[in-house]
């Protein structure tokens, strides 16, 4: 990562409050452009009402949530996934009775929207196998998703949730490539009831798209999918960040260790078991 790289996503004292309940308690943290970010910590420790607050299916009670430097405040999910943050998840929300091509082409971005007398199949149907073939569903793109492994719906949501991003705009960058528009994926719990072995595969998708120029932010319970994955790790407890920094540094963390991760969470062999 870069010294240069700008930040993408700034959360400055967000709160949540639920009656006397303070879900959120003044969380501080910032995202820079393309990187994949873990957010972790126990249950009720604020991290589903964190990503709700970021991507709008929630309002928050104090503070501010800037994206590229415009405030998310006060706009629904829908306008921020047109500014480029898109969300999936813990359960896959997938449509059971459409094959994996037509739930990809029902969501891609597009000027046009969906018209009742349009056929789903037509649409830019080149764009939605490239997506299916990046979430590595290309032998099933034309499967009925109800008869999917549960593995394979959630590399199909990620797709989906990609589909609505914008792609690269028709603007040239100083190098003379293709300037990409902004892209914020926010995944609440991307490996959560996979195998394994599936979970080095989602992941390693997840790794993919940050390298692509995405700026990710996760959730994850699976600390092998957290650990050789992400490039920071932010703690909540509480609905309070106790602890933001390389993997190696937050793993370390007496607090964290205590309170969370165990006295005996053994990092290398973590990574070791995993190679």
């Amino acid at each position: 990562m870069s010294p240069q790289t700008s930040v993408a996503l700034q959360v400055k004292a967000l709160a949540k409050h639920f009656g006397g309940v303070r879900a959120l308690d003044g969380v501080d943290f910032s995202v820079s452009t393309g990187q994949c970010v873990a957010l972790i910590g126990p249950n009720g420790a604020g991290k589903s009402t964190c990503f709700a607050c970021l991507a709008g299916q929630q309002v928050p009670s104090a503070g501010e949530v800037m994206w590229q430097g415009q405030s998310l405040l006060g706009k629904p999910p829908a306008e921020r996934q047109r500014l480029g943050v898109a969300r999936t998840f813990q359960v896959a929300q997938t449509f059971e009775a459409l094959t994996v091509l037509q739930n990809i082409q029902l969501v891609l971005r597009t000027s046009a929207p969906l018209a009742w007398w349009d056929r789903l199949d037509r649409r830019q149907p080149e764009r939605a196998m490239q997506l299916a073939i990046q979430a590595g569903l290309q032998t099933q793109a034309h499967a009925t998703v109800t008869d999917l492994p549960y593995g394979a719906k959630k590399r199909l949501e990620l797709a989906m949730a990609l589909a609505g991003l914008p792609e690269a705009d028709a603007v040239v960058a100083a190098d003379g490539e293709p300037a990409k528009s902004p892209s914020l994926l926010l995944l609440d719990e991307p490996a959560a009831g996979l195998a394994l072995a599936e979970r080095a595969d989602m992941m390693a998708l997840v790794r993919q798209v940050a390298l692509q120029g995405v700026t990710v932010l996760y959730t994850e319970h699976n600390m092998d999918a957290v650990f050789g994955v992400a490039d920071r790790v932010l703690v909540l407890m509480q609905g309070r960040l106790v602890a933001d920094g390389l993997p190696e540094v937050v793993a370390q963390d007496p607090q964290v260790r205590e309170r969370y991760l165990g006295l005996d969470f053994d990092l290398k062999g973590l990574r070791d078991a995993h190679r």
